[in-house]
């Protein structure tokens, strides 16, 4: 018992902690223990977040990363014109790509020397910068564009150098195509251009692109986690599919004869802001023709036309940029104008139909030379007429013949503004046309409550009011076609190069706006205006042409805009198939109106038009170039040089002959003017001997203002030959002064007698 009370009584208590790591505290594992818990639920929200979330995208983006996707280039349909002729095409080029991942070997040094190869090989070929091409060779790219657009000569160059090289991957050469336009500038405010990837820039090729473009294939194939594609691994092809062809109602061979004669009259009358034409079946709102001057050329169409090469290089960036923009825009639409009297055709047409006067009613309007109005400041305003004799009683045909503005001021009070709006309204003036042309702009009218006793004057004559070309033809030609509007037409026909399906792109009748009895009225009217009014300059021999003469002149704040001359023509007027407007800005010539500046022009052009459309002649030319003195040229080809000349002189004509050799064996390989042509006596035949068919050339002088014996015997002294409409002086001619034309070659001219004409 002792010796147990010893042994209790060593033991020691401690009266501090005892601490040692071999021991776990509990409160230290139940915060673990949370810790592990919370953690383990983040990552769990997290893997739900990626998988469920974004599980997708990052699919995608896992998807792509494993993916080369090589894009295949679809063929742009084409433009054609209503008889089938190439406005727009697409030509087979190529795209020269390269994949840098291939142009490597397991030597860094002879990477290298491989690199500086193919991009000298690349650069020395197609003349690009060696320093560009190599960085893109030398790049980490799947794949990287060289050039586009190469044409085939490249391409075979190409292949040779690789052949050479025994190159025979990394470089590709893909199918693509190139936009070209083989008509150059003709209607290339209309048609438009692309860009460099083949997207429409302006035109019909922005307005119907998503139609012309088609939709791109392309080659897909695999690569691994080192970036490298996957030998044989599976590759899919999508084919493109290539765009649908448009066929538009522009007819090109109308185009091309009033282009012509448009830049004549621009370039014979200084028109320093150039001119505009428009050519329209009134039935179908089809435009068969549409043209601004100055153009431009489709296939270059940053570099400026001759105009604006005058001035270019002196402009700022921003100056430049503008400037191009307005070289493509389309007049017709793009632009808006104060038609002046051609407008007095609608002026006239709403008093018929309002039954506010009728056609012939005897001193229905009385001309003093003027008009007086109160403006808001009750100030007098005298609104003249053009003429300075005033033209006294007159029936509405009268005044629409003498395009009296104060017969007019007359009539739109009678009318009064609220009925003229309506009108206005119903012939589509106040809206867009919907045309689909690129850029096209609406008119500017007056408020309706803006328009007080000078604002209804004017605007019954045409002025301070503003509409685009098309407007105008458009509300002609639904007069036209007995009072029934049109929507303009560009796009006939659709086509799907894959299935070779076509969609028809239907005529639209909007409304019927003046009755039928209104509309062959006002037709009967205009064809007074060329027949014994102030449009006679329009006149075709043989045809019934309806017309109206239009002069509108610029606002105190736009006096550098200058006049614009214009004339509107309906033919034929009974059942009228054409309806064309010609507008003429800023003219310098002798006159700026728009009966001696633009009526001779509508004359020619429409003198070309009617026979090619089919519409038959009333009657023959009663000129002397139709008289029983012409003669018929004969066919002296594959004749002896002399029997021609022997031939030629018996059935009265003057020749000139150019032989090398003995006339009286070598034979006739051309001559000039072609067989069939007619001609009055003593005119000149020039003939060309075997080896001698190089044709000489003469500079055409200027004729107008000269008469028939003067025009004749100027010609004949430069071997020229004449073939002449009407009588008087000759106002145009259809072969520009200083042009350079073959000896021999026929000038047409048109003779008028002088008349004074009217705004």
């Amino acid at each position: 018992m002792k010796n147990k009370k010893n042994s209790q009584s060593n033991i020691i208590k401690m009266k501090t902690k005892h601490s040692s790591k071999n021991l776990i505290h509990t409160k230290k594992i139940k915060i673990s223990l949370i810790v592990c818990i919370l953690t383990f639920i983040i990552l769990l929200v997290r893997i739900g977040f990626i998988q469920f979330v974004q599980g997708s995208h990052l699919q995608q983006l896992a998807y792509n990363q494993q993916l080369i996707n090589q894009i295949i280039s679809p063929k742009r349909g084409n433009i054609y014109d209503s008889t089938g002729k190439a406005l727009a095409i697409s030509a087979q080029v190529d795209t020269i790509t390269i994949n840098p991942q291939k142009i490597k070997t397991d030597d860094e040094e002879e990477t290298k020397a491989l690199q500086e190869k193919i991009a000298k090989g690349l650069a020395d070929i197609f003349a690009l910068d060696y320093e560009e091409v190599f960085s893109k060779v030398s790049s980490n790219s799947q794949v990287e564009t060289i050039i586009k657009k190469v044409e085939q000569d490249k391409v075979d160059q190409l292949k040779q150098w690789m052949d050479d090289n025994d190159i025979t991957v990394g470089i590709n050469i893909d199918e693509d195509s190139k936009r070209y336009y083989p008509y150059s500038t003709v209607a290339s405010g209309l048609i438009g251009f692309c860009g460099n990837d083949n997207q429409g820039l302006s035109g019909i090729e922005y307005t119907w692109d998503s139609v012309l473009t088609g939709t791109p294939g392309k080659i897909v194939s695999y690569k691994g986690s080192d970036q490298k594609e996957i030998p044989n691994s599976e590759e899919t092809y999508i084919s493109a599919e290539n765009g649908s062809d448009l066929t538009l109602t522009l007819d090109l061979n109308i185009q091309t004869i009033v282009e012509k004669y448009l830049k004549q009259a621009v370039e014979d009358n200084s028109c320093s802001r150039g001119g505009n034409v428009i050519v329209m079946n009134p039935k179908t709102g089809d435009i068969l023709a549409m043209s601004s001057y100055p153009d431009y050329d489709l296939n270059t169409p940053y570099t400026p036309n001759s105009t604006l090469a005058q001035t270019y290089d002196s402009l700022s960036d921003e100056q430049k940029s503008e400037a191009l923009y307005k070289m493509w825009a389309n007049k017709s639409v793009a632009e808006t104008y104060e038609p002046g009297s051609t407008f007095k055709v609608i002026t006239s047409a709403v008093a018929l139909e309002e039954n506010i006067t009728t056609t012939d009613k005897a001193g229905d309007f009385y001309c003093k030379g003027y008009e007086e109005f109160s403006d808001v400041s009750n100030s007098t305003i005298k609104i003249r007429c053009w003429r300075a004799q005033p033209h006294g009683v007159q029936t509405l045909r009268d005044a629409l013949c003498n395009s009296c503005n104060p017969a007019f001021m007359q009539l739109g009070k009678r009318i009064t503004a609220p009925t003229l709006y309506k009108y206005y309204d119903a012939f589509g003036l106040f809206d867009s046309t919907n045309s689909g042309l690129y850029g096209e702009q609406n008119s500017i009218f007056q408020n309706l409550d803006n328009v007080g006793p000078v604002e209804l004057a004017t605007m019954s004559f045409g002025q301070r009011l503003n509409v685009t070309p098309l407007q105008m033809v458009t509300a002609i030609s639904c007069i036209a076609n007995d009072g029934i509007l049109m929507k303009p037409r560009i796009v006939k026909q659709v086509t799907n190069t894959e299935t070779n399906s076509v969609s028809e792109v239907p005529t639209t009748e909007v409304r019927q706006v003046i009755s039928k009895q209104t509309a062959e009225q006002v037709k009967s009217m205009m064809e007074s205006v060329v027949t014994k009014g102030t449009g006679r300059n329009a006149a075709v021999s043989g045809y019934s042409i309806g017309g109206k003469t239009g002069t509108s002149e610029p606002t105190e704040n736009k006096k550098d805009e200058g006049y614009v001359a214009s004339y509107v023509a309906i033919s034929p007027v009974e059942d009228t198939q054409i309806v064309l407007l010609l507008t003429l800005y800023d003219p310098h010539g002798a006159s700026h109106q728009g009966g001696q500046v633009a009526g001779p022009v509508v004359s020619q052009m429409l003198s070309e038009i009617l026979p090619y459309l089919g519409i038959p002649s009333d009657s023959t030319n009663s000129s002397a170039n139709n008289s029983n003195n012409l003669i018929t040229v004969p066919d002296v080809r594959n004749k002896t040089v002399a029997e021609a000349e022997k031939t030629l002189k018996n059935a009265g004509f003057n020749v000139k002959t150019y032989v090398n050799g003995d006339s009286n064996t070598l034979l006739v390989e051309d001559q000039m003017p072609k067989p069939g042509a007619s001609l009055a006596k003593n005119s000149m035949i020039i003939i060309y001997g075997e080896g001698s068919n190089v044709a000489t050339s003469v500079t055409v002088p200027d004729l107008k203002g000269m008469n028939l014996s003067e025009a004749t015997t100027t010609l004949r002294d430069k071997n020229l030959n004449i073939n002449t409409e009407g009588s008087g002086i000759v106002i145009t001619q259809d072969y520009s002064k200083d042009e350079q034309v073959p000896e021999g070659t026929i000038i047409r001219v048109t003779l008028k007698q002088t008349l004074t004409d009217a705004h």
